[in-house]
């Protein structure tokens, strides 16, 4: 997936904002103030960091070689994915949706609630990739 269109999915989360604490050239985002992607290079490479539920964290580092364990990331929780690897386009933006998630669901419940009133708890639950069909 090319760079740009990551960075334009990313951003049309409902309620992430894109900050850059570690440098200009490293955006992350955040829902609620809770981050859920960081997108970097290493070694020439472009990487997506998504946090994700530990056993399927394992599962796809086993099926994919551009998942690894989460570079300067809690390996447990973090993936980090190579952009230009082996994984499928749709299918990083479901790992995109699912970190989104994860990172929603524990949200302290007043923080939920001002993002379902703000952006819909349907919309928020289903992950931005089945509301891009509307």
């Amino acid at each position: 997936m090319k760079h740009d269109e990551l960075l334009t999915y990313l951003k049309a989360i409902p309620g992430s904002e894109e900050t850059f604490p570690f440098g200009a050239d490293v955006p992350v985002f955040k829902v609620e103030g809770k981050m859920f992607a960081l997108v970097a290079k290493r070694e020439g490479r472009r990487f997506i960091n998504l946090k994700c539920d530990p056993l399927h964290a394992v599962e796809l580092r086993d099926i994919f070689t551009a998942v690894t364990a989460g570079y300067h990331m809690n390996k447990k929780h973090w993936n980090s994915v190579d952009l230009a690897g082996d994984l499928p386009d749709g299918e990083l933006l479901r790992l995109v949706d699912h970190s989104y998630t994860c990172v929603v669901q524990g949200l302290p419940k007043a923080a939920r609630h001002r993002l379902f009133l703000a952006h819909g708890e349907e919309r928020i639950m289903r992950g931005r990739l089945r509301a891009l069909n509307q």
